[in-house]
C-alpha cells in the first residue's frame, strides 16, 4: 500500500559531515576547515599545527551550491 503524501512543507535532512566542516560567517561567506588534522601529527611543527585551526573561504560556485543543498539549515556563526 503506498504511503500517504502529507500536504504542506516538508523537512530536508542535513548531511552531518557537511555541517561539521562548513560554517557561514557573519557576512554570509561560506568557510571550511582544513583536512589532515586528526592524526599522524607527532612530527608536525607547532606552527603548522596552528595553521590547521584557520578557516578558509570556499571558492567555486559549484561547491557552494553543493554545500547549500547538503546543509540547507546552515547557520551563521556569531
Amino acid at each position: 500500500m503506498p504511503r500517504k503524501v502529507k500536504p504542506g512543507k516538508f523537512k530536508l535532512k542535513t548531511h552531518k559531515a557537511t555541517s561539521k566542516r562548513f560554517r557561514l560567517t557573519g557576512s554570509g561567506v561560506l568557510v571550511r576547515t582544513k583536512g589532515g588534522k586528526s592524526h599522524l601529527r607527532r612530527r608536525t611543527s607547532k606552527r603548522t599545527k596552528a595553521l590547521f585551526t584557520e578557516m578558509l573561504p570556499v571558492q567555486g560556485e559549484g561547491i557552494i551550491k553543493r554545500v547549500e543543498r547538503l546543509a540547507p539549515y546552515l547557520k551563521k556563526q556569531d
